[in-house]
C-alpha cells in the first residue's frame, strides 16, 4: 500500500509539474499579448491625439486667412522634414498645397479619416507607405487633410511583436525544461521511497527512507513515514515480545491452576478438598484475569483509545489522594510513606489513568522496599508531585534493590521481570502500563538511581492557562 501511495504521489507530482508549466505558458502568453496590444494602442493613440491637436490649431488659424495665405502655411508645414502629410484642395478637389499627390481613395467616403497607403516622392515605383489622416475644418470652400506617415511606427510595433514572441518562446522553453527537471527530480525521489517501501514489505522492517537534506516537503513526508515505520517496528517487536512472554510467563500459572485442580480431585477428603481446590483455582483465575485486563488496557493505551474524555484537574491533589490510600499498606510493611505535592499543578488528562499509574508506582515501591535490610531512616517511600520547566513531574522513590542502568529501558516493556524481582509476585506489567499512560498523554517515564533504590519520574505536559 505504501508503494502504491508513493507511486500515485509521483504521478500526481508529475501531473502537477506539467499543469504548472502549462499554466505558466498560458499566463505568459496572456501577458505578452496584453503588452503588445498596449504598446500598439499607445502608439496609435499618440498619433491620433497629435493629429487632432494640429487639426484644431489649423482650424482656428484658418478663420482669419484667405485661401492663398492658408495654402502658404500648408506649404511651409509640408516642406518641413518629418512624417507630417498635408493636402489642401478647393471645393472641386483641385490640389492647392501639400505633399500628398492626391486625395486618398480610401478616405473619400470617410468623414473622420482613417488609414491609407500612398506613394512617397523619391521611392521606387509601386512602393507605397502606410499613413493615417483626419480632415480639418477650414471652411466650406476648402478641404484640408492632415496625416502622419506611420510606416516607421508599424515597423517598430512589428519589432516589439517579434521581441515578445521570441521572449515568449524562450519562456516556454525554460518552463518546459524546468517542468521536466522538477518532474524528474520528484519522480527520482519518489522512486527511492518506492524502493524502500518494497524492501519493507519484503520483510526488512529496519529500512528507512533516506533524506535528501533539502528540508523540503518530500523530506517532511519522508520523516513522517520514517516515524510511522519506527512505530510499526516498535509495535511489531512488542507484539513478538508479548507473544514470547505470554508463552513463558502465563504457562506457569496455568500449570499451577491445572495442578491444583488435579490435586483437589485426588484428595481423599472429598467435598472439603474440592471446595478448597475450587477456591484456590478461583484465586489463580482472578490473577490471570487481572493480567489479561492489564494487557487489554495497555493495548488500548498503545492504540490511543480511551473511553473517558480528558479533563482539567489538579494533579497534586490527585497524587496526594491516591498515595494516601497506600499509607496503611506501607505501615504494615514497616515503611514510612512521605507525600509531598505542590498545589495548583493543573494538567489536562484522563484522571482515572493517571490515578492508575500513580497507584502502580506506589504499589511497586512498597512491594520492593519491604523486607529489605535497611536502616530505619532508609525505610522510606517518597511520593512527590511538582511543576518543573513547563511539565508536571510525579516522582516515586523507594529504597529497594533498584534497577541497573543497562536494564532500565527493558524494564518498561511488557512482561519483563528482572532477576531481582522474581521473588516478588507480579506480572511485569506495572511499569509498562505507566509508560503507556505517559505516551498517551504526550509525557515520558524516566528510571533513575535513588542510591540505594529506584526513582521513577513520570512527566506530563501542564495544561495551558485558562482564558
Amino acid at each position: 500500500m505504501l508503494s502504491d501511495l508513493t507511486r500515485g504521489m509521483g504521478t500526481q507530482a508529475f501531473r502537477l509539474a506539467a499543469a504548472s508549466a502549462a499554466a505558466f505558458l498560458i499566463v505568459s502568453a496572456l501577458i505578452v499579448g496584453a503588452l503588445f496590444l498596449q504598446t500598439n494602442t499607445l502608439l496609435t493613440d499618440h498619433v491620433v491625439e497629435e493629429l487632432h491637436g494640429e487639426a484644431a490649431e489649423l482650424a482656428r488659424e484658418s478663420q482669419g486667412l484667405d485661401t492663398e495665405a492658408l495654402a502658404d502655411k500648408i506649404r511651409q508645414r509640408a516642406a518641413a522634414t518629418g512624417t507630417g502629410l498635408y493636402l489642401l484642395t478647393d471645393a472641386n478637389g483641385k490640389k492647392l498645397a501639400g505633399n500628398l499627390p492626391e486625395f486618398p481613395a480610401a478616405l473619400a467616403e470617410s468623414p473622420t479619416g482613417g488609414v491609407f497607403r500612398y506613394p512617397r516622392a523619391g521611392d521606387a515605383p509601386g512602393i507605397e507607405r502606410l499613413a493615417v489622416a483626419i480632415p480639418a475644418d477650414v471652411g466650406h470652400d476648402r478641404r484640408l487633410l492632415i496625416g502622419r506617415d506611420i510606416a516607421e511606427q508599424v515597423e517598430f510595433a512589428a519589432r516589439v511583436k517579434r521581441t515578445f514572441l521570441w521572449g515568449f518562446g524562450a519562456l516556454a522553453l525554460a518552463a518546459m525544461i524546468a517542468g521536466l527537471a522538477m518532474g524528474r527530480s520528484v519522480l527520482s525521489r519518489i522512486e527511492v521511497i518506492n524502493a524502500t517501501s518494497r524492501s519493507i514489505m519484503g520483510g526488512d522492517l529496519s529500512r528507512r527512507i533516506p533524506l535528501s537534506g533539502r528540508e523540503d516537503e518530500l523530506d517532511d513526508l519522508s520523516q513522517s513515514l520514517n516515524g510511522m515505520l519506527d512505530r510499526i517496528e516498535q509495535l511489531m517487536n512488542g507484539l513478538r515480545e508479548v507473544s514470547d512472554n505470554i508463552a513463558h510467563d502465563l504457562k506457569t500459572p496455568l500449570n499451577r491452576l491445572r495442578n491444583s485442580a488435579e490435586a483437589a480431585l485426588r484428595d481423599p477428603r472429598g467435598a472439603d478438598a474440592y471446595r478448597e481446590g475450587l477456591e484456590g483455582s478461583i484465586e489463580k483465575a482472578d490473577d490471570l484475569i487481572k493480567t489479561f485486563n492489564a494487557l487489554l488496557l495497555i493495548a488500548r493505551l498503545e492504540a490511543g483509545v480511551v473511553e473517558e474524555t480528558a479533563e482539567r484537574f489538579d494533579l497534586g491533589r490527585l497524587v496526594h489522594d491516591v498515595a494516601e490510600l497506600y499509607e496503611p499498606v506501607a505501615e504494615e510493611q514497616g515503611l514510612t510513606l512521605n507525600i509531598e505535592t505542590e498545589p495548583g499543578i493543573e494538567v489536562r488528562a484522563n484522571r482515572q489513568l493517571i490515578g492508575q499509574a500513580v497507584a502502580n508506582l506506589a504499589d511497586n515501591a512498597i512491594k520492593y522496599s519491604a523486607g529489605m535490610d535497611r536502616p530505619l531512616e532508609l525505610r522510606v517511600v517518597a511520593v512527590k508531585a511538582r511543576a518543573k520547566s513547563g511539565f508536571a513531574e510525579i516522582c516515586v522513590a523507594d529504597r529497594g534493590p533498584g534497577i541497573e542502568d543497562k536494564d532500565r529501558e527493558r524494564a518498561l516493556r511488557r512482561f519483563v521481570r528482572l532477576e531481582k524481582s522474581r521473588t516478588q509476585p507480579g506480572t511485569g506489567l506495572g511499569l509498562s502500563l505507566v509508560a503507556a499512560v505517559a505516551r498517551l498523554h504526550a509525557g515520558a517515564v524516566r528510571l533513575e538511581d535513588n542510591d540505594p533504590g529506584l526513582r521513577v519520574v513520570l512527566t506530563l505536559p501542564l495544561a495551558p492557562p485558562s482564558p
